[in-house]
């Protein structure tokens, strides 16, 4: 185990008072299934709402597990007991909705989705010299 001084104690301590002021830290937290968002109160008196599908460990969750959300950690982390789910307030409102991994995979699935005039204007033209070339075996 590393050792640490005073100094580094005291740098700690430092960090984590501008940390309580600065970062985003929720005082409530509810689930309303009405609109399948979790709706936190923050510190700062703003109020803060994300969609449970954008998250990775929350999309196959049931209302009822969703509904169990408690705040942990002085108001920094979101936790679900019963999915064993924990959720960093200040990652959450800077848009970290999972692992980098999912988010790159998911950012892929909806832009691959995404339709526009270029983009059916593109698919006409490739279509039109006889489409996407084979890939060479």
């Amino acid at each position: 185990m590393a050792d640490f001084d005073e100094r580094d104690l005291e740098a700690a301590e430092a960090r984590g008072r501008a940390m309580l002021e600065t970062e985003p830290r929720a005082i409530a937290a509810r689930y309303d299934a009405q609109t399948g968002r979790v709706v936190l109160d923050l510190a700062n008196g703003c109020v803060y709402a994300f969609p449970t599908a954008l998250i990775e460990d929350l999309q196959s969750a049931s209302p009822e597990a969703l509904a169990g959300v408690e705040i942990d950690g002085l108001g920094f982390n979101l936790h679900w007991p019963e999915l064993d789910v924990d959720l960093f307030v200040p990652g959450l409102i800077a848009g970290i909705f999972g692992t980098e991994a999912w988010m790159t995979r998911e950012l892929a699935r909806r832009a691959g989705r995404a339709t526009s005039d270029a983009k059916a204007a593109a698919a006409r033209a490739n279509g039109a010299k006889g489409g996407r070339p084979r890939k060479a075996v």
